[in-house]
């Protein structure tokens, strides 16, 4: 037996819609903002590095002239420094020179203050001549003073300081002959003497507060 089917109700068929899928990020615009944040980012380090060239060469030429202005000081204050040494050695100079001057018045003024206190005079301060062995040169003693005999010739000569009591035995002796006068005035006795001599310089003190000597000279032959 033949069953057949009731035809089932023909439905018309639709076309389907064609399935969009959304679309996936752009790359594009991705790749776009990617460039130019690190061109951005280049220029930044670019210009930072650029700047730090730039404060580095103005601060190598700062200390550059800093330098150079500090050595120009430096040569300044040691040109001053030798001007100032050498105008303290001239100083120095002078000072000595000053010094050496101030000392010598110094003696100068020690001396004179010494002369006052023990002044010095001078007496019988001519040249005087004794011709032969018969003369003889006489000068009393001051007493009060230490007396400094200080005597040149031009030959040999002799003298003595006697005392009062002395130059009376001296003279006896020439009268009565026992001698001439050069011998008789040496030879009787004397406080000092010097025989056959050119020069004399001798300080007698016995005739400090008596006034009872005589300084005698005579020469065998002409002197001076």
């Amino acid at each position: 037996m033949e069953t057949t089917s009731t035809p089932t109700e023909q439905v018309a068929a639709q076309p389907v819609e064609a399935y969009v899928a959304p679309p996936p990020p752009s790359r594009a615009l991705r790749a776009s903002w990617v460039p130019m944040g690190m061109t951005r980012g280049r220029r930044l380090w670019t210009a930072a590095v650029a700047g730090a060239l730039l404060v580095s060469a103005a601060g190598i030429g700062l200390l550059y002239i800093d330098d150079s202005n500090n050595q120009a000081t430096i040569r300044a204050l040691n040109t001053k420094n030798q001007s100032l040494t050498g105008r303290t050695q001239n100083l120095e100079d002078q000072l000595a020179v000053v010094q050496n001057k101030l000392n010598a018045s110094q003696a100068q003024v020690d001396t004179l203050s010494a002369e006052l206190k023990h002044p010095t005079l001078g007496v019988w301060n001519v040249p005087q001549t004794i011709h032969n062995s018969n003369e003889f040169l006489s000068a009393t003693v001051p007493d009060t003073f230490t007396y400094h005999l200080k005597l040149k010739s031009s030959g040999p000569m002799s003298v003595s300081i006697l005392s009062t009591s002395q130059f009376k035995d001296a003279i006896n002796c020439v009268s009565f002959s026992r001698g001439n006068t050069n011998w008789c005035m040496h030879h009787v006795g004397a406080a000092y003497g010097a025989l056959s001599v050119t020069s004399v310089d001798y300080d007698f003190n016995l005739a400090t507060g008596c006034a009872a000597y005589l300084t005698v000279i005579t020469a065998a032959s002409q002197v001076t």
